[in-house]
């Protein structure tokens, strides 16, 4: 059992798009993330998303409409749902999903994290 504090998580990695454990809660992974620039369209088939920002602005754009979020603010994708993350400029976000859980959900491309490291 330790503290964990987030800005000293953020400021271990630069990378965007390449989430970083930093804790295991009932089977679940919590991961911080920095974000820039546009994600691919892609749903996950057996787990929901949390979406929790930290810093910055995410968008996230669903075929039908997007929702805006701000530091403080998070949303949940059920399953299913398909999504697609913006970031227009730097973006921090906590995520919360099961540990099966893959960032590009059912496509593997050049963008797909199977072995994420720890922070």
């Amino acid at each position: 059992m330790e503290k964990i504090t987030l800005s000293q998580k953020f400021a271990a990695f630069d990378s965007y798009w390449d989430p970083k454990i930093v804790g295991d809660l009932n089977g679940q992974h919590v991961k911080v993330a920095k974000l820039k620039g546009d994600f691919i369209w892609h749903h996950h088939e057996n787990e929901d998303e949390l979406f929790w920002v930290v810093k910055g602005q995410l968008k996230l754009e669903f075929r039908d409409h997007s929702v805006t979020l701000g530091p403080g603010e998070m949303m949940i994708v059920p399953r299913m749902v398909e999504h697609r993350p913006v970031a227009d400029e730097e973006v921090h976000v906590v995520l919360f999903e099961p540990a099966s859980t893959r960032n590009t959900g059912q496509f593997v491309n050049e963008r797909t994290k199977d072995d994420l490291d720890r922070v």
